[in-house]
């Protein structure tokens, strides 16, 4: 199985955003882009690659154990950028250290249960779209169009809310170009705030 580990923004959030991205389509060039699908919108944490089925109940049992030493929190979608010519973001504002401890918490466990090793510098985000295709380099018109979008995107701003857990997602992909399916296989909810 694919699987990584996620918070999924609550749906008014998730909606917010969506109305803000909404017009992001109409940017020139934008129709090239390949857009990701709000229904699987999420802010990942760390991602696990194929896990063999068998190591599974060690992954749940060392999740488990993460959630009642991280805190619930607030955070808001904030924001917007690019990596390289690549891919549009949403970043986020508030209690981001919080967020980043809980990922760091889950790499802990992805690293000992798993051996996964993830990049230092964990930076929280949800991809809206990606420019180009495999590793070829993205057309001008796309790489303009991302750039584009990414600055109108610079000054959104959301409502606040809380993560209250996270969980472990399973990714299908579609037959051909199809698009991913993710699935939430399990969920821990975090400690609440003293």
């Amino acid at each position: 199985m694919r699987l990584f580990v996620a918070v999924t923004p609550p749906a008014a959030a998730l909606a917010e955003l969506a109305r803000a991205v909404a017009p992001l389509h109409a940017v020139a060039g934008a129709d090239g882009l390949r857009w990701a699908d709000p229904a699987g919108w999420h802010l990942t944490l760390v991602f696990l690659g194929e896990v063999p089925e068998e190591r599974l109940p060690a992954l749940r049992d060392g999740l488990a154990r993460v959630a009642p030493g991280q805190q619930e929190h607030r955070v808001s979608l904030a924001g917007g950028g690019r990596f390289g010519d690549r891919v549009l973001w949403v970043g986020l504002a508030g209690q981001t250290r919080e967020l980043r401890a809980l990922a760091g918490a889950v790499a802990r466990v992805a690293g000992e249960e798993l051996g996964v090793t993830e990049e230092s510098g964990y930076q929280p985000h949800l991809t809206l779209a990606r420019a180009g295709t495999g590793r070829s380099h993205p057309p001008r018109e796309q790489r303009e169009a991302l750039r584009a979008a990414a600055e109108r995107l610079a000054t959104f701003q959301g409502t606040p809310y809380p993560v209250t857990g996270f969980e472990l997602m399973r990714s299908d992909f579609g037959r051909g170009n199809g698009p991913v399916r993710y699935t939430a296989i399990d969920r821990w909810e975090l400690a609440r705030p003293r």
